[in-house]
């Protein structure tokens, strides 16, 4: 089922500049590229006003290159959107794109009962440039968070929308950082997709449970790490990971369906940390596809070690739900029963079939 038509009420947006590349002009003296001043939007991106819905805009002072983006800085986010949630029908976040899908996972854990659309997007080439694609994406993200079919938001949930694309927010990863369509959700369908007319995939939408207030979270555990295997991979590497110091996480690489080597040091030293409180999650390497340790004998040995499974999940959302769960004081078993759950639609289940 796809909606074409949305309700023709103008709608209120809160523009929110983190940084990146979309947020910058050339300096016609120096050639320098430079961070614009949002408060100037209208001036520089005209387009907007032929929309017609009142855009008001927060910037980050100063903006943040993707790269220095934190959880502090997704905590800022969350503060904003929690600060003038009852103010405005949605919410548009430019973001540089090297991390933005780990702050899109990050803000679908934080923000609990969210029933409003916060949607991410950024550019590829400055919004400056003649060649850009940040005014279509910003555009086209603006329109979405204003789209209502029968005086309810029809994307309800924290996405990214980038080159044609609307995608749920712990489904991404960034892909090229060459092309246009720099992100893809490999394991999710597309919520939207963005033609002649935005065509919505409304059986796809996440839609809260109930109708309960915005809950804003703000409590995040960093003592996390990714250990991604290779062929030939070390003892001194692998150890080096797993003690670190206040160490509670690890989101473990591996290949294929969710193969590891299985010599018996690896297996040890998995089974040790699990055995010190240390919750290791089990997520494929590949783009496409899921973990199932039961298909093949080194599944099966993982298991044995204590090591749960990430399912489908993305290293980003994996990353940042660890950081939510041991964030608000769980229990090993307890973040384990949570990885084990789809809090936000971020995982398929396979005995459920669905996120």
């Amino acid at each position: 089922m796809t909606v074409n038509s949305i309700d023709s009420q103008k709608a209120l947006i809160l523009l929110i500049y983190t940084g990146g590349t979309i947020g910058m002009i050339e300096n016609q003296e120096t050639g320098v590229l430079e961070t614009f001043n949002f408060q100037h939007l209208l001036q520089h991106v005209p387009e907007l006003k032929k929309l017609g819905h009142k855009i008001d805009t927060i910037q980050f002072n100063p903006p943040l290159d993707s790269a220095d983006i934190n959880p502090d800085s997704w905590m800022k986010i969350v503060k904003i959107i929690s600060d003038n949630y009852n103010k405005y029908d949605g919410f548009v976040i430019l973001h540089g794109t090297d991390t933005m899908s780990y702050t899109a996972s990050a803000l679908s854990f934080m923000l609990e009962n969210l029933n409003k659309p916060v949607i991410l997007t950024g550019s590829q080439l400055p919004i400056g440039m003649l060649r850009t694609d940040g005014k279509e994406n910003l555009i086209t993200a603006i329109e979405i968070a204003a789209a209502k079919e029968n005086g309810l938001p029809i994307v309800p949930e924290v996405c990214i929308f980038f080159e044609n694309d609307l995608m749920r927010g712990n489904r991404t990863s960034k892909i090229s950082a060459d092309n246009f369509n720099a992100f893809r959700s490999y394991n999710y369908p597309a919520l939207a997709h963005a033609g002649v007319y935005i065509k919505y995939d409304t059986v796809q939408i996440y839609h809260a449970v109930s109708r309960k207030p915005l809950k804003p979270h703000y409590l995040l555990d960093q003592n996390i790490a990714v250990l991604k295997l290779f062929p030939g991979i070390s003892p001194q590497v692998v150890e080096s990971i797993l003690n670190i110091p206040g160490l509670k996480g690890v989101v473990m690489e591996t290949f294929g369906s969710g193969n590891a080597p299985s010599c018996d040091w690896l297996l040890k030293m998995l089974k040790d940390a699990v055995d010190r409180g240390i919750v290791i999650v089990n997520v494929t390497q590949c783009s496409v596809g899921s973990v199932e340790m039961h298909r093949y004998e080194t599944g099966h040995k993982l298991l044995g070690a204590g090591v749960i499974s990430g399912y489908d999940s993305t290293t980003e959302s994996a990353v940042t739900k660890l950081m939510f769960l041991f964030g608000h004081g769980l229990s090993p078993e307890e973040v384990k029963e949570h990885m084990n759950c789809s809090l936000i639609g971020e995982i398929t289940i396979p005995e459920l079939g669905r996120s």
